[in-house]
């Protein structure tokens, strides 16, 4: 189901939004403010971004700009405003649609099926499906064995690497020591768990923001470890 993120500071109108959003089967998230719209916009795991211009504490046009340098996904302005100069300096900024307020809810929805159709095409016309894995902020590139932090590249050996993307592609599912020694090492874990105690401890410096309280690789006491999706 794709997840959806409006920015919009008047609460009627992103509840309408929401509503038909929903209905139409999307998964759907509001912010009324736009510092915290932005942060919520360049987490991994938002698909599209509907965007008011006029927000508190920055605008839509500045959040645009910031959500286009890092992430692809199509962006739909909405303005109360109808000069075409903020739809072309929309449009300059990377985003992908225009929409001057009042409009059809239901326009509203065909265009995002129509975004999220047109990306999906070209998502998948240009990398095979899975090479790209964007959870919560974290995002690994299978194919270049490369991984990001919110934006800042991450060094990883082979073996990280391995561990974290295996983790990764198989969310909520508890994996033991003994299980992912195996399947990283391809060996019998006889003596050498503490091989993946040690690994999983350097991937948790490297992508967790407090490692004692870990938000993507859990610790099941007395089992083993979880990505939590």
């Amino acid at each position: 189901m794709s997840r959806i993120l409006i920015v919009e500071d008047e609460v009627s109108i992103a509840d309408l939004e929401k509503d038909y959003l929903e209905l139409a089967g999307f998964e759907v998230e509001i912010e009324t403010d736009g510092e915290k719209g932005l942060a919520r916009a360049l987490e991994g795991d938002i698909d599209l971004l509907i965007l008011d211009l006029m927000l508190p504490s920055l605008s839509g046009f500045e959040i645009c700009r910031q959500v286009r340098e890092k992430k692809d996904i199509p962006i739909i302005l909405i303005s109360a405003k109808k000069d075409d100069i903020d739809k072309i300096r929309g449009l300059g900024l990377g985003a992908d649609d225009y929409m001057t307020k009042p409009f059809s809810p239901s326009e509203m929805v065909a265009r995002v099926k129509a975004h999220l159709a047109r990306y999906e095409r070209l998502v998948s016309s240009s990398a095979p499906v899975g090479d790209i894995i964007e959870i919560r902020g974290l995002k690994i590139d299978k194919t270049a064995r490369r991984v990001w932090v919110n934006g800042t590249e991450k060094p990883f050996t082979t073996k990280e690497f391995d561990l974290l993307t295996f983790l990764a592609q198989n969310p909520d599912h508890v994996f033991t020591k003994d299980e992912l020694f195996r399947e990283i090492w391809d060996m019998e874990s006889i003596g050498d768990i503490a091989t993946v105690t040690v690994h999983i401890k350097k991937i948790r410096e490297k992508i967790e923001e407090n490692t004692s309280k870990p938000q993507y690789i859990e610790t099941i006491w007395g089992v083993g470890y979880r990505f939590r999706r």
